[in-house]
């Protein structure tokens, strides 16, 4: 049987003449921090100080001793990053350029010391620039011109670490007669009938031998015989359990477990989990354009999604707990997909079997991102290699349900001015419209692809129709107040978002020493987009006076700025199901600690705008909308079963009043919407007047002013604690109540972000990790809007 033995122990990292201790699987960064080296990168402005770390050459060494028992030998890496030569005792093993696949070196009978040698990412990238010529991109540095990781290149929220190392596992790998290489599995359904058809390729040590292939699932086992070095084996489970993304049903999963035998005798294995289901995408067209609509099992759904990018810039830190921990907040906050941004990595297995167990759909983007790609050698060969293995690779997990070519790269090349730099270069759209399709056809025919995001379907239209296919929306942020979300109906928003900072207690770590201010020089280190703070401050202007030299004020009204930004779309977009088909904001995630659009920031810590996650990805949600006959209260209904119900609606005063009052019963079906006009004697006029809407537990406000021009009155409330709660009790109106829990302590969590509260009304915050209780220090951790001032 062949065995597996981890080659973790005894690395070392040459560093100037000293031999440093390495972890592996890491990188140069994390080694060089642990032997205090370098400063924590993500620090103050440290970022800067280990810019060196990225152009130099390094070397991991350690010492391979000799072993015996089996006809063959193999040294796998799991992953290098990225450009390397691999030596056992001076003799050259191979090369590698490809952060993105594996490699296998045939080691039979040989030991001594093993050497990889990395060349610096810069230096590489420059060669294959100097050899292939100039390709535009977003960015100045030059990621479009190696298979790496490009956002380690620095993004516009994240910093520029350029990684080096052994960043997936290494083992030996001894075996006799033949192993297994590759098993191939499509998982289908066919009338109720659960089908896995395995294809394997086989390596061999002895030609003659004759094998056979054995699979189980379900209880069902089937056996062939191996040709040559493929074979192909079917099972058929009747009465499968499906597969279902969260919120829609079970996630039935099946072990499969195909062994390969030669007389009898088992000479290698392969397990996974598969799950039963069928997806679709429709992308027919219709009076709106051409849609973008997932259906899962027959199931047409609108996606609840969220955009995600590495956990980390040194991704080998992520481990499975890291990611059941983020991929847990997503489903907690009630996503059901989740997008692999073409800037970062495929991912590790743990990812997609978390989304397996948790029921998150996967959007899997091939590594391209905001640049022009040449497709000529040496990269057409490595990312076909990268494809091929990464899309079989893939392939057990239910979970992924869409291939995708690249992101923002289609879009660039037709507004972004690349057609007329590249005169008539290559830059990728022969990957996308042409190489990775027909991979895609070849292997996994059971998912879609898709060639880009955003991507109309076709040349006939712009890449970016919002009428056709996946849009990006980035024209609010960067230049429109959020209102603009409300100007169209996408038939699928593949990506939008707002910026705010990140968590106090977060900022505070992150800049020990400095006192904070929205210009000081470390809050600027840490926020990356391009006039960041311009664009955070002209999409507050338009709704608070600013904060002038008031930090704790400006952190609040940020905060607040995202999570109300984030609504506009959401509320908007869902509103108008089944036009639009979904939602994938930017973003869910980020890799260190920094302004920028995610919900969790480089600490973990959730920003108001994930709580906010929580009320707009709900099965049901009430939304008043602005509508050409008039204001009208939207009833989502995404969850399986009819919404029924009365709504109260109440014109009230920022004073406390109850102007008018009327109560309207409504009814909505299954997966669908429903419009219910609002009475005119209580739509709102004025500053000083808004709408509140009940129903069910549910509420919806609607002030028709921007908050600069509304007379609050100046918030009054009781507070009063208990262990893990904080009890908040309003005397006047309160609008946007925040507990910033870790001003209490670092540690501490609230399980609930902004909050509006009538008078008289309370509300209850969970708070975990804090201590020592107090209501004086609880009065001082919450924030409300105030009068303008």
């Amino acid at each position: 049987m062949l065995q597996a033995t981890p080659l973790t122990d005894g690395w070392i990292l040459r560093h100037e003449g000293e031999a440093l201790p390495a972890v592996v699987p890491g990188c140069v960064h994390t080694d060089l921090l642990a032997a205090g080296v370098i400063p924590d990168p993500f620090l103050g402005r440290n970022e800067t100080e280990v810019a060196w770390v990225g152009q130099r050459e390094w070397t991991y060494e350690t010492d391979l001793a000799p072993v015996n028992g089996h006809e063959q030998t193999d040294l796998v890496f799991d992953g290098l990053d990225t450009v390397a030569e691999i030596l056992l005792d001076g003799q050259l093993l191979g090369r590698t350029r490809n952060m993105h696949r594996s490699y296998r070196f045939d080691v039979t009978g040989m030991a001594g010391r093993l050497s990889v040698r990395f060349v610096s990412a810069y230096a590489e990238a420059e060669a294959v620039r100097g050899k292939l010529g100039e390709r535009p991109a977003a960015y100045a540095e030059p990621y479009q011109y190696i298979r790496k990781m490009a956002c380690s290149f620095g993004w516009d929220w994240g910093p520029t670490l350029v990684t080096a190392g052994i960043w997936r596992p290494v083992r030996l790998e001894r075996w006799s007669t033949a192993r297994i290489a590759r098993v191939r599995p499509l998982v289908t359904v066919e009338q109720g009938v659960g089908v896995v058809e395995l294809a394997v390729d086989v390596e061999r040590a002895r030609v003659e031998a004759p094998l056979t292939v054995e699979a189980s699932v379900g209880g069902v086992r089937a056996r062939a015989a191996v040709e040559g070095t493929s074979g192909a084996v079917r099972l058929e489970v009747p009465d499968a359990r499906l597969w279902w993304p969260r919120g829609y049903g079970e996630q039935s999963l099946y072990d499969v477990e195909l062994t390969l035998l030669h007389e009898d005798r088992p000479l290698d294995a392969w397990r996974r989990r598969v799950g039963f289901r069928t997806v679709e995408l429709d992308r027919a067209a219709d009076e709106h354009g051409t849609g973008f609509t997932f259906v899962l099992n027959g199931e047409r759904l609108f996606a609840r999604g969220v955009n995600w990018i590495p956990d980390d810039v040194f991704p080998s830190r992520i481990t499975r707990e890291r990611y059941l921990k983020r991929l847990g907040q997503a489903a907690d906050a009630g996503v059901d997909l989740v997008r692999i941004w073409g800037g970062g990595i495929y991912e590790s297995e743990d990812f997609y079997d978390t989304c397996d167990e948790l029921g998150l759909l996967v959007w899997q983007d091939f590594p391209f991102a905001c640049a022009a790609y040449p497709e000529e050698q040496p990269l057409r060969g490595e990312v076909e290699a990268e494809a091929r293995e990464n899309v079989v690779r893939l392939m057990p997990h239910p979970s992924l349900v869409l291939w995708n070519g690249n992101n923002e790269n289609l879009w660039g090349f037709r507004d972004w001015g690349w057609e007329a730099r590249l005169a008539g270069d290559s830059w990728g759209e022969g990957y996308y419209l042409g190489l990775l399709p027909r991979v895609v056809a070849e292997l996994d025919p059971t998912r879609p692809y898709t060639a880009g995001s955003p991507w109309s379907g076709s040349w006939e239209h712009h890449p970016n129709d919002p009428a056709h296919g996946t849009h990006h929306s980035w024209e609010v942020w960067n230049r429109l107040d959020y209102a603009g979300y409300r100007a169209d109906v996408p038939r699928f928003v593949a990506e939008f978002g707002w910026q705010a900072p990140p968590a106090y207690a977060t900022l505070a770590r992150a800049l020990p020493g400095e006192e904070l201010a929205a210009g000081s020089p470390g809050v600027l280190a840490h926020q990356k987009a391009d006039d960041g703070n311009g664009k955070l401050r002209r999409g507050l202007e338009r709704h608070f006076a600013f904060p002038e030299g008031d930090f704790d004020r400006w952190h609040y009204l940020m905060q607040v700025n995202q999570a109300r930004a984030v609504a506009a779309g959401i509320e908007h977009w869902r509103s108008h199901w089944p036009v639009c088909a979904g939602t994938v904001v930017w973003q869910l995630n980020d890799c260190w600690p920094v302004t920028s659009w995610s919900a969790v920031d480089g600490d973990g810590r959730e920003k108001p705008l994930y709580h906010e996650l929580r009320r707009l990805y709900a099965d049901r949600l009430l939304t008043v909308q602005k509508r050409e006959r008039g204001l009208e209260l939207a009833a989502v209904n995404q969850a399986g079963e009819p919404w029924a119900g009365v709504l109260r609606l109440r014109r009230m005063s920022v004073d406390g009043d109850v102007i008018d009052e009327a109560e309207v019963g409504f009814r909505t079906n299954r997966r669908a919407v429903t419009e219910v006009s609002v009475p005119a004697e209580v739509v709102p006029v004025g500053a000083k007047e808004f709408l509140v809407a009940d129903a069910d537990g549910l509420r919806a406000l609607y002030f028709p002013s921007p908050d600069r021009e509304i007379p609050y009155p100046r918030p009054e409330f009781d507070v009063s604690v208990a262990p893990g709660a904080v009890t908040v009790t309003a005397r006047t109106l309160v609008r946007d109540l925040l507990l910033q829990a870790d001003r209490l302590d670092p540690a501490a969590r609230a399980d609930r972000g902004l909050a509006t509260l009538l008078p008289g009304e309370r509300v209850t915050i969970g708070v975990s990790g804090w201590e020592t209780p107090d209501a004086d220090a609880a009065r001082s951790a919450l924030y409300c809007l105030e009068p303008s001032r």
